[in-house]
């Protein structure tokens, strides 16, 4: 395909912006002459037809809003199946340019706004096809402390770690805390480290045109001279390839260290190794990698400092059988938070939905915090959202007279449920006297489909 065709087939480049890539096509062009002394596999197997599939039904199943064009993924299949040939020859050619990602904003829980962006639909199938010929090479390659996106490995996984270097007599830890770290990769660090491990140079310029590629605020094309924008399906493989440099050179110090993703912990066994940690580490952050660390949030802590230390969620304890994890308390207050609106009295609406809800939310929550040693907590959680049911049912049914129904329906002798139906407290009073209780008993709330907490945490912490 010549030029001209191609350059009416790419949208980005009927605008301003499309000047910048001229020089970049031109590096291009040479690389795929010099080929032949590059040992060009890597972009082949990348275009492989079955991986290209492959990437295709990831990013089907990851589902995911549309970028910058609005085409869907069912869209995107019609359309590659009529511009299949067409798009891996320019790729081939070195003729495809990305196109910028649709920058979209989300609350973060502690405050602010995490900055996301969304590849278009086409875009997230190459880069994802890029990752599964990238991830091969460098999972090898990464420390056996880092957890973040990576197979067969999980946050879980992480927390444990660091219990278990606990339990070793690490009890002081340095919690880094890097500031917007996909938005400040530096780009010629990142691709000379991928240089050390990718003899193909064309997959190289790949990279770097989709870190280039721009990102589109209010109609308007900004570039992008570092970062990775987070939602791009080979960001997270990048974000790790350029953090290994940290988690090896500690290693070699002989420093534990536990990493998910941007979320580092370095285990010391004393405060004063910590704080001599805390310096050194923030310096080759700093310097060597180019990233900024944010000096408030980061800190020399006892692993145990209930307050102090967190680790994705968690938090650490000592009793009379050793180290236990726990759930930290912010996120506690969040959870009871989420299910103070699930039962609101307001806007719950069907008890029953209500209650599918609720098992959504807390099967989900279980799922990751089941490790934790929260027996206690969860009985005492549990019992508080069975009355926060009953209150929610209390205020739906109004009227006395419906109540003293409902009551007597549920078995209730007439002067108990006459006693309750007539009662002038307030609904959450109400929901924790006797005959309510009675009526609306824990079995007969699982019956209708409550979901059981502490059943239900005892089943998942077996597992863990």
């Amino acid at each position: 395909m010549d030029a001209e065709n191609n350059k009416g087939s790419c949208s980005q480049r009927n605008s301003p912006e499309g000047k910048k890539y001229v020089r970049a096509h031109r590096s291009f062009n040479r690389i795929w002459k010099e080929r032949n002394s590059a040992q060009p596999n890597l972009l082949e197997k990348i275009l492989d037809k079955d991986n290209l599939n492959r990437a295709y039904k990831r990013v089907k199943a990851n589902k995911g809003a549309p970028g910058i064009d609005g085409m869907t993924i069912d869209e995107a299949f019609l359309w590659l199946k009529e511009h299949n040939h067409e798009l891996i020859e320019r790729i081939k050619s070195g003729h495809y340019t990305p196109s910028p990602v649709r920058r979209k904003e989300i609350p973060k829980p502690d405050g602010g706004m995490r900055k996301l962006g969304i590849p278009t639909v086409i875009d997230r199938i190459i880069q994802q096809a890029m990752a599964q010929q990238m991830m091969p090479i460098f999972e090898p390659l990464f420390s056996d402390g880092s957890y973040g996106y990576r197979p067969g490995r999980s946050a879980k996984d992480a927390v444990k770690r660091v219990k278990e270097y606990a339990e070793q007599g690490y009890k002081s830890a340095v919690v880094l805390d890097l500031s917007k770290y996909f938005d400040t990769m530096n780009h010629v660090i990142l691709l000379n480290l991928l240089r050390k491990h990718i003899s193909d140079e064309r997959v190289i310029q790949m990279v770097k045109r989709y870190l280039k590629s721009g990102v589109m605020e209010n109609g308007v094309v900004v570039e992008t001279t570092e970062g990775s924008p987070q939602g791009g399906n080979l960001s997270p493989l990048l974000a790790n390839i350029y953090l290994n440099e940290f988690d090896q050179e500690f290693r070699k110090r002989g420093v534990p260290c536990v990493r998910y993703a941007d979320d580092i912990v370095l285990l010391a066994k004393s405060p004063r190794a910590a704080r001599r940690l805390l310096e050194t580490s923030t310096k080759f952050l700093e310097c060597n990698l180019k990233l900024k660390v944010n000096k408030k949030k980061s800190r020399a802590v006892s692993v145990f400092a209930i307050r102090n230390f967190k680790y994705l969620g968690f938090a650490f304890g000592k009793g009379r059988n050793g180290v236990y994890i726990r759930v930290h308390a912010k996120s506690w207050k969040k959870a009871k938070d989420k299910l103070r609106m699930l039962t609101s009295r307001s806007r719950c609406g069907s008890i029953v939905g209500a209650m599918a809800r609720i098992k959504v939310f807390m099967r989900g929550w279980l799922n990751y915090y089941g490790i934790a040693d929260m027996k206690s907590n969860i009985a005492d959680l549990n019992g508080w959202l069975y009355r926060r049911i009953r209150m929610c049912i209390w205020k739906q049914w109004k009227l006395p007279r419906t109540r003293l129904r409902k009551l007597k329906g549920l078995g209730l002798m007439e002067w108990q449920a006459a006693e309750a139906a007539y009662c002038r407290k307030a609904y959450w009073r109400v929901s924790n006297i006797g005959s309510v209780k009675m009526a609306l008993s824990k079995e007969r709330l699982i019956h209708w489909g409550f979901y059981d907490l502490t059943s239900a945490y005892q089943s998942v912490h077996v597992k863990c």
